[in-house]
C-alpha cells in the first residue's frame, strides 16, 4: 500500500485497517461515540494552525480532519446506513441546491438577495427533512423549533453566539449594546448576590447568565466572543511565558515565587507589550 492524491486510496486505507481479521486492534474497536473526541479535536487543531498561519500544520490537520469524516463513513458502511461516497453525494447535492444563483438560473445578485435565498432553501430542507423522518417514524427531532438548527455540541460560547444570532432574525434582540451593557451590570449584581448566598448551583447560573450577556455585547459590537477568547487566552499564555523565564533568570521558581513577585512581573510584561506597540 502506497499513499497516493486519490482519495480513494485514503477509503482503501480505512478498509483495510477495520478488517476484522487483519485490522488495526485500536481501529477496529473503534465507534461514532468512541472517536467523536478526536473528531472535534482535529477540528480544533486545525483552526489553531489557521490561527498561527502554518501552512504545513494546516495541510497536515486537515488531513486528519478529513481522515475522522472517512473513519465515521466506514462504521456507517459496515453498518449498511450510509458510505463515503453518499456523504460526497449529499455536500455537493446540497451546495448545488443552495447555490441556484451559481448552477442555475436564479434572479439573487447581490449579497443580500444571496442570503435571503439561502434561508429559504434551508427552511425547505428542514421542511423536508420533517417529513422523511416522519415516513421513517423517527421520534422528535432535536433540530425541530426555530431554535434546532442551531447544534447543541459546539463550544458553549459559539452556541450562545449562534442562538442570539437566530433569535434576532426575528426581531427578539437589543436594538443598541448601552442597553446589554445594563444587563452585564445587572447580571454582576446577581452573581454577587450568589457568592453571597453560597450556593453552587445558583453561583454557576448566574455566571452563566453573565457570559450569555457578554457574548451578546460582543455581538453586537460585531466580535466573535470564541475569537476575543481567544486572542486572551494567547495574551495570557505570552506574559505568563514572561513570569515564568523572568523567575528562571533570576533563579526563582513558579512554585517559590509569591502572588506579589509575579504580579510585578505580570507588570512588567504589559509594560514590555505597550512599548512595542
Amino acid at each position: 500500500m502506497e499513499a497516493s492524491k486519490d482519495i480513494s486510496r485514503l477509503i482503501e486505507i480505512m478498509e483495510a485497517l477495520r478488517q476484522p481479521e487483519t485490522g488495526c486492534p485500536w481501529d477496529i474497536v473503534q465507534t461514532f461515540e468512541t472517536i467523536k473526541p478526536y473528531t472535534v479535536e482535529e477540528a480544533y487543531e486545525v483552526a489553531d494552525a489557521i490561527e498561527r498561519n502554518d501552512m504545513d500544520d494546516l495541510c497536515d490537520e486537515l488531513g486528519d480532519l478529513l481522515l475522522q469524516v472517512v473513519f465515521h463513513s466506514r462504521i456507517a458502511e459496515e453498518m449498511g446506513a450510509f458510505s463515503f461516497g453518499d456523504v460526497v453525494h449529499a455536500v455537493t447535492s446540497k451546495m448545488i441546491r443552495r447555490h441556484p444563483h451559481v448552477f442555475a438560473l436564479s434572479p439573487a445578485d447581490t449579497a443580500e438577495s444571496v442570503k435571503l435565498q439561502w434561508d429559504a432553501i434551508k427552511a425547505q430542507e428542514k421542511r423536508d427533512r420533517a417529513e422523511r423522518r416522519a415516513k421513517r417514524g423517527l421520534g422528535d427531532d432535536a433540530k425541530a423549533g426555530f431554535l434546532g438548527g442551531v447544534q447543541r455540541t459546539q463550544p458553549a460560547l459559539t452556541e450562545a453566539l449562534k442562538l442570539q444570532e437566530q433569535a434576532a432574525r426575528v426581531g427578539f434582540d437589543w436594538s443598541a449594546p448601552q442597553p446589554i451593557l445594563d444587563k452585564i451590570e445587572e447580571e454582576v449584581r446577581e452573581l454577587r448576590e450568589a457568592l453571597a448566598e453560597g450556593k453552587p448551583e445558583k453561583v454557576s447560573e448566574e455566571l452563566g447568565d453573565l457570559i450569555f450577556a457578554l457574548v451578546n455585547i460582543g455581538r453586537h459590537v460585531r466580535t466573535d466572543p470564541e475569537n476575543a477568547l481567544r486572542g486572551t487566552n494567547t495574551k495570557f499564555r505570552r506574559r505568563f511565558r514572561h513570569i515564568e523565564t523572568s523567575l528562571a533568570d533570576n533563579g526563582e521558581t513558579l512554585e517559590a515565587a509569591t502572588l506579589e513577585r509575579m504580579e510585578d512581573l505580570w507588570q512588567s510584561a504589559k509594560a514590555i507589550e505597550r512599548s512595542l506597540s
